[in-house]
């Protein structure tokens, strides 16, 4: 486990640092780097096969993923998300339902030989949007003021929580029919409301137990409480979520929206740091573990098939024009509606989280994803991550020329 650690960590820190410098999200050089140590084998290099399947390495990236989650959570401001209006919640709306459908096309088309819970499951892959690689990119560029990024933003956290609710539906549907129970609309529909019902009854009666817990947070001495109740509060509701059907992250997810330190300014007047700050280099530990681990479970030698390589790119491009349908979702005539759509396109560590969910599903005795499946998923999220940063450079450019122009004129008139 020692040895693992000290690996897999290299690899995301060297990876992360090289893909920086380049101008890209860390998380990209974490995958990239978890590819290579995967694929020694290719060369011959054996030693590390031991870390596809470390049980211990799997069980830092789950909790990883429940740190993600819940830093996300912490990120969100629910009360913001509901301030920014109509926009933000037809982009979001049209962000899921349109790639979800070309995912589940290309699927059928390409996979006949699965079933419909796996074209099912590979459509819903598509629908989220990566919060952290759409924010870095709009921090460097230095417009996370502007309304087009209030709106990617906005619409990218509600993306979350209905990716999140899809997931536990499709995954709840695709446990039942392994487990000999007939699949049903109705089931999912069910497993929808409790997804729902589970996230606002944790945000309604959760932030009456958060304020008890910070009161008492407030009073102990002890060295790193806030931090031991915060991850305890996190890792409950996670543990809640799965006794009913649900997946952990949407457990973890509502945690940090629960916790949000908006809503307790004794907090500010007790600790020299915020929550946010505390959990920050726990989750930059466990977090890229979870990252270099789907690298690793990637199969290099699966591209060596044609059908794989068609796949892998005909999924890449239903992904990046399902979110483009996102630009009719903008409300506003001088708002850049290309701009918002191309914010929309990253998948990165949600799309991450769906393809390792689905990787140890089974159905009929197989993973829903398998080997060859999980790869093409992989290269989606790189291409949609890597080109997402310089096409949004250009789409904002491109807005600033097209205003500049109009602005004459119209003075003008």
């Amino acid at each position: 486990m020692l040895l693992s650690l000290v690996i897999v960590l290299a690899a995301a820190k060297l990876g992360g640092e090289i893909f920086e410098r380049m101008g890209q999200p860390a998380v990209l050089g974490e995958l990239v780097f978890g590819v290579l140590l995967g694929n020694l084998n290719l060369l011959g290099v054996n030693a590390l096969e031991f870390l596809r399947t470390d049980p211990d390495m799997a069980t830092f990236a789950q909790i990883g993923v429940l740190l993600l989650l819940f830093e996300v959570g912490l990120e969100s401001n629910i009360h913001e998300m509901l301030a920014l209006g109509g926009s933000s919640l037809l982009v979001a709306v049209l962000g899921v339902i349109v790639p979800s459908f070309l995912g589940w096309g290309v699927s059928a088309w390409m996979l006949p030989q699965e079933g419909f819970l796996v074209h099912l499951f590979l459509g819903a892959t598509l629908c989220a949007t990566s919060i952290g690689i759409t924010a870095r990119v709009l921090a460097d560029l230095g417009k996370t003021s502007s309304p087009e990024s209030k709106i990617i933003l906005g619409a990218a956290v509600i993306d979350d929580i209905l990716g999140l609710m899809i997931l536990a539906a499709v995954s709840g549907a695709i446990t039942a029919a392994d487990t000999g129970d007939t699949f049903s609309l109705v089931r999912i529909t069910l497993i929808v409301i409790k997804a729902a019902v589970f996230l606002g009854g944790a945000i309604a009666f959760g932030n009456w137990v958060a304020r008890g817990m910070f009161y008492l947070a407030t009073r102990l001495r002890v060295r790193g409480v806030l931090l031991a109740m915060a991850l305890g509060f996190c890792f409950l509701l996670s543990y809640l979520a799965d006794r009913i059907g649900l997946a952990t992250t949407v457990g973890a997810f509502a945690a940090g929206l629960i916790l949000d330190e908006v809503h307790y300014p004794e907090l500010r007047n007790r600790f020299e740091r915020d929550l946010k700050e505390l959990v920050h280099p726990v989750a930059d530990f466990l977090v890229p573990i979870f990252f270099v681990l789907m690298g690793i479970r990637v199969d290099l030698s699966s591209f060596g098939k044609v059908e794989v390589l068609g796949f892998a790119l005909l999924l890449s491009l239903a992904a990046v024009t399902g979110k483009m349908s996102c630009a009719f979702g903008v409300l506003g005539r001088d708002l850049d509606r290309i701009s918002v759509a191309v914010g929309m396109v990253p998948r990165g560590e949600v799309g991450l989280i769906f393809a390792g969910v689905g990787a140890a599903l089974n159905l009929g005795g197989r993973p829903v994803i398998s080997q060859p499946i999980f790869a093409a998923v992989i290269i989606m999220v790189i291409i949609t991550a890597l080109i997402t940063p310089p096409a949004l450079k250009a789409s904002f450019a491109r807005g600033e020329t097209r205003r500049a122009i109009a602005s004459p004129s119209r003075e003008s008139s």
